[in-house]
């Protein structure tokens, strides 16, 4: 039996067939207009990976992106980490904010890849999110990313957003805005709707002055013109 967190929260709303529908024609033109989804986080093996997406917490990947090389550097891998001097860490990472949690998360997070998976990141949703500073959207990231692995869509800020200005989803939590995500788009999207809709909510949507006036889903998107601040133009 698969493990419960394998599986994205039930749906909160209810997604009828024009609802899916109007689902799929949102895929359709997202993929029409970005081509190369993937995250935009630097990296270059799994474990890079999963350090760079719990760093990105409450920043933006160009700073992460910014901090990771010296990192990376000084520590490789999760033997290196695991045994590193939180002091040195957190002024490494001091520029992302929240350094002193997120020195206390990548480290706790090395110690036990170490300890557990032989050093190596797992490739399980159940596993991945035993992890310190591991939480779905991070797993679905690594997952996804690294492995080829689908088992949700990542919900960060910009989609968090899109989902509620699309109409998907009223959740406030974002678990349960995945699964309303995952039970409207098919599964076989899943991983190009995250990254687009990620590119969408940077491009056009944004959170504080979407750019309605060139958004080629206006005529099916129920927010189109109903933000406050919403402009015509960049």
């Amino acid at each position: 039996m698969p493990s419960k967190k394998a599986e994205p929260a039930a749906s909160t709303t209810c997604c009828d067939e024009a609802q899916r529908e109007r689902c799929a024609e949102i895929a359709r033109r997202l993929e029409e207009h970005y081509t190369d989804p993937k995250p935009a986080l630097r990296y270059e093996n799994p474990f890079q990976l999963l350090i760079a997406v719990i760093l990105s917490a409450q920043t933006t990947d160009d700073a992460v992106n910014r901090a990771t090389p010296t990192l990376f550097e000084a520590y490789p891998d999760a033997h290196a980490l695991a045994q590193a001097d939180p002091a040195q860490v957190e002024e490494l990472i001091h520029s992302l904010g929240f350094f002193r949690q997120k020195t206390k998360s990548i480290i706790a997070t090395a110690q036990s890849l170490v300890a557990e998976h032989d050093g190596e990141v797992p490739k399980t949703m159940e596993e991945l999110t035993q992890l310190r500073g591991v939480a779905r959207k991070t797993a679905n990231i690594v997952l996804g990313s690294a492995f080829d692995v689908v088992e949700g869509i990542a919900v960060d800020t910009h989609v968090f957003r899109l989902a509620h200005r699309f109409g998907i989803s009223s959740a406030k939590d974002p678990n349960k805005v995945e699964g309303d995500l995952c039970a409207c788009f098919p599964r076989d999207r899943w991983y190009r709707v995250n990254y687009e809709m990620i590119s969408h909510g940077r491009a056009i949507c944004e959170a504080k002055r979407p750019v309605c006036g060139q958004c080629f889903l206006v005529d099916i998107c129920p927010s189109a013109f109903t933000v406050k601040g919403w402009r015509e133009s960049p």
